[in-house]
Order: structure tokens, then sequence, then C-alpha cells
């Protein structure tokens, strides 16, 4: 617990940095790692210290602000805290796994795997937590966060399924705890570790990374001035800045880092697979939804960010947790709202910080809205879901248009 406390305020100080150095609107040179404002005396050697340092740093709040230094003090305070409690609820008190398989016998034998499963979570704790103040300050979630993010979570996935969420199954009176692949609840992988399987994730690798590059489709364009322009521009726009090199070259590389894995076939597949489906349905979800509100309300109805950000969780958790998280944020977000508002009296709060509020709701809570209500509907609903849920997407498009309409003739 001494160690993981260490690591959770070097932990916190990340974070901190990262809020700090990838804020992309309004940086400021608050941290200790950068350069000291002018008018400002340099850096001591103390003020690297994680907390020590930031009661030191309070001394330039004539310059960043009366009590700028409280919440990056408050974050790495945090984060040793909930490290240490997070260890101890999964892999000590087998939080994440049902009431009857809580004996320390079973527990002793899990304790491995469920190590895996807190530092993946441990991972990603500190880049949601980034995410979202960075969220709160500037109303975006920056790439140098989510892509970097989902980057590790593939590699995590391929070294071992192990890292995903578990699934507790009975059979008979063996009690067993598999990780939450793919194909959870049906587990018949079939198909998809063969050749199937490679095309659909090179599939999902390539519109990915298709969906980082700096497009845009003018329908403005095409209507006054034909198709062949508007496609001009969008091809102009792709290769106008030097970001387009780069964003090639991690193509490539995840192309060979996949097919190399596909190669290995077994449990290395199994688990890249499972991160590339949730990372497709993660952020699937945010940009279907944001593509159908944006065409519905002729105005941009959600930040890009915010599917790159479902992108990194579901490549963490798998498809299964980042449905459920999508589906709880309405709920954190009425928590969150409050708060801000008691705090700041500020009613608006980005999206980002709710699906990441969702999502740690969805592993403290993983046994029971999975294997106790999800999984069980999986199962009896199958391949019905994906209907059904393209059936309330397009219904919520008919939705927003109408209302559309009647705040133009109400209100205008």
């Amino acid at each position: 617990m001494v160690l993981l406390a260490l690591l959770g305020l070097q932990a916190g100080a990340l974070a901190n940095f990262m809020i700090y150095r990838f804020a992309m609107i309004s940086p400021r040179q608050i941290t200790p790692w950068g350069p000291s404002p002018e008018g400002v005396a340099p850096r001591r050697a103390l003020d690297r210290i994680p907390v020590l340092g930031w009661l030191g740093l309070s001394r330039e709040s004539n310059v960043h602000g009366r009590g700028f230094w409280i919440r990056p003090l408050m974050i790495e305070l945090a984060m040793p805290i909930a490290f240490c409690w997070l260890y101890w609820f999964q892999t000590q008190a087998g939080g994440l796994l049902p009431e009857q398989f809580r004996f320390p016998a079973f527990l002793s034998d899990y304790e491995s795997t469920a190590t895996k499963v807190f530092a993946t979570h441990a991972i990603l704790v500190v880049l949601m937590t980034a995410a979202t103040f960075i969220d709160f300050d500037e109303q975006t979630i920056p790439d140098a966060i989510t892509i970097p993010g989902t980057i590790l979570a593939l590699v995590l996935a391929s070294i071992s399924p192990g890292y995903f969420l578990p699934t507790s199954m009975i059979d008979g009176a063996a009690l067993q705890v598999v990780p939450t692949t793919f194909d959870s609840p049906w587990f018949q992988p079939g198909r998809w570790m063969e050749i199937d399987g490679l095309w659909v994730g090179l599939a999902i690798w390539s519109l990915w990374c298709f969906a980082l590059a700096d497009w845009r489709w003018s329908s403005a364009l095409a209507r006054r001035r034909g198709i062949r322009r508007a496609v001009n521009h969008f091809v102009n726009g792709l290769f106008h800045y030097g970001y387009w090199r780069l964003l090639a070259m991690i193509w490539v590389l995840g192309v060979v880092g996949i097919v190399w894995v596909w190669n290995l076939h077994g449990s290395s597949w199994l688990g890249l697979f499972s991160a590339l489906l949730g990372l497709a349905v993660g952020g699937g979800v945010i940009w279907s939804i944001r593509i159908v509100a944006s065409w519905a309300l002729h105005m941009e109805a959600m930040g890009f960010g915010d599917v790159t950000l479902m992108a990194m969780i579901g490549s963490f958790l798998g498809w299964q947790a980042a449905v459920l998280a999508f589906f709880l944020s309405p709920f954190a977000a009425i928590v969150i709202v409050l708060v801000r508002f008691v705090i700041t009296r500020d009613t608006y709060t980005p999206f980002g910080p709710y699906l990441c509020a969702a999502t740690i709701w969805t592993i403290l809570w993983w046994d029971r809205l999975y294997r106790g209500w999800f999984a069980e509907h999986l199962l009896l609903m199958g391949p019905v879901l994906l209907w059904l849920s393209a059936m309330m997407l397009g219904l919520m498009a008919v939705m927003l248009f109408v209302w559309r309409h009647i705040k133009a003739r109400l209100f205008s």
C-alpha cells in the first residue's frame, strides 16, 4: 500500500502535468515542470515534489489567481487514496465479483488476474482525470491524451485478455472467472478468430485513423458548386497540414501490428480484437449521435473529443462496459451539474466528465450491472439489439428535427 501510495502521488503529478501542458485554448505556466512566468522567481527543486510543491507555489497566487494551487493539490492527494482503495476493492475484497465468489481461497487464486485489471484501471483513471479537468477548463479533450491512451490499451490487450473486466460464471459446483472479451456473454468467438476477424480489425483501425484526420465535408459547397468542388475541398483539407504524415505512420504501424498479432492467434488476438471492437462501439456510439444530432439541429451537438474519449474507454474496458457507461452518463450528469453549480454557480458542463464519471460507476458496480442485468438482456435479445439501437438513433433524429422547427417557430 505504501508503494501504491507513492505511485499514486506520481500519477497525480502526471495528471496535473497533462492538464496544464496539453491545454490548447489557454495554456498557463502553472506547473512546476515548465518555465516560470515573467516576473516570478525561478522554480525551486522542492516545487516538483507532489503535494508539497503546490503548497510552495501558492506564493504565485498574485500571478495565477487566488487559490489556483488548491485543485492540483487535491488531485495529487486524491490519487494515492484512489489507487490504494481501488487495489483493495479489486484484488483483496473481490469487488468485481459476486458475493459467493468472495471467500479467501478463491480470491487468493484470482489475485494475480485482479492485479492486471487494477493496473489497467489505474492507467485509465489517470487519463480520464486529465481529460475531465481539461474539458472543464476548455470544453475540449485533446488528442494528446486519447490517442496515445487508445494505442496503449490496444497494446495491453494484445499482451493478454486478462486486462479486461471479469465475467463470473457458475458451472455446476465450479466457480469460474473469465475475461469479458468481445464474445461475452455468448463466448463463441468462431469466425472472428479467423481471417474475417482480421479484415474487421483492420477496417476498425483504418476507420479510426481516418476519423482522426483533419477532414471536412461541406454539404453547402456541394450544393452551390457541385460534388466535384466539394470533393476537391475535402481532399485538400486532408493533406493541408503536416499532421497527416504522423497519422499515416500510425496507421501503417497499426496495420503491421494487427496482422502480426493475428498471426499469433490465441489469447493475443482475442484480447486485441476485443479492444478494437470496444474502440469501434465506444467511439461509434458517440460519433453516430454526433452526426445525427448535428444534422437534426443544424449545429454541432457534441465535440469530437468525446468520440475519441469514448473510443479510448472502449479500448480499455471492452464494448460491453462502453455501452453501459454511455447509458449511465445522464445519471452521472445530474450529480456533476449539481456539484459544479454549488461550487461555481455555472450550469454548463461538457459531456466528457459525464462519460468519465459513468465509466468509474460502471467499474465499481460491474458485476451487478453486467452479469446481473446487461448480459441477461444481451442473451435474450441477441442480434435484435443492433436493430433496436439503429431504430432508437433514427427516432432521436426525428425528435430533434421536430424540436428544431418547433423552437424556430416559438422563439424566432
